[in-house]
């Protein structure tokens, strides 16, 4: 029986610096890199024939302690700007408790969990394109490359790892789990921690959990 492993980045230094980060690609801090090699010693027993990444350093470089010490370093690895967290917009880089106080925790919560509702799009810094994307615009690009690149994977029978980031995965199983957009607000994919999916031969989802 094929297996999708889901594994979000280990924490980020702007994780630890309680930051907005998007698509800044900042490096993971000692204790994300701690989490990815602790993965790694959880996915040991696992043999995978393929990995899928983002184009962003701290997916990248978790994926990379994983396969060292599980010793796969050789299986092939697809890297793709689809697979790269949401975009936070004019909040990329902000510190998230000053961001609070300054628009309310409800509507930081809103930024941060709803399905449709983008944060604040403007000119910065960081952010010279003006981008700004809700979960509803990270799906949009996740999901189609998901279902066109790496389900038809697991329905050849590979094992696939995916090392991504919080809301591009949000996307991802909000879709395997029938999520509602109401109960997408509350989920949380934690740093560091393999999320397993079992599938049976004929593609159905056996059961999931995280290891």
């Amino acid at each position: 029986m094929p297996n999708l492993m889901l594994l979000r980045h280990g924490e980020s230094q702007w994780n630890l610096e309680n930051r907005f980060t998007g698509w800044t690609d900042v490096p993971l801090s000692p204790k994300g890199e701690q989490e990815a090699r602790e993965a790694g010693e959880k996915l040991k027993s696992y043999k995978f024939d393929k990995a899928f990444t983002s184009v962003l350093k701290r997916a990248i470089d978790t994926l990379s302690i994983v396969l060292k010490i599980i010793r796969q370093e050789d299986i092939p690895i697809e890297y793709d700007k689809a697979l790269n967290e949401r975009h936070y917009g004019a909040l990329q880089g902000l510190n998230k408790a000053e961001t609070a106080k300054k628009y309310g925790d409800a509507q930081v919560k809103l930024w941060r969990r709803s399905y449709d509702i983008a944060p604040p799009s403007e000119v910065t810094e960081l952010n010279p394109m003006g981008i700004s994307e809700s979960l509803k615009d990270t799906a949009a690009r996740t999901l189609p490359y998901f279902e066109s690149k790496i389900i038809p994977e697991i329905r050849a029978g590979k094992n696939i790892l995916v090392s991504a980031h919080g809301n591009s995965l949000r996307s991802i199983v909000m879709q395997l789990d029938n999520l509602t957009r109401e109960q997408v607000i509350e989920l949380n994919i934690p740093t560091g921690v393999p999320l397993l999916y079992v599938y049976d031969t004929d593609g159905n989802i056996l059961e999931h959990r995280y290891l």
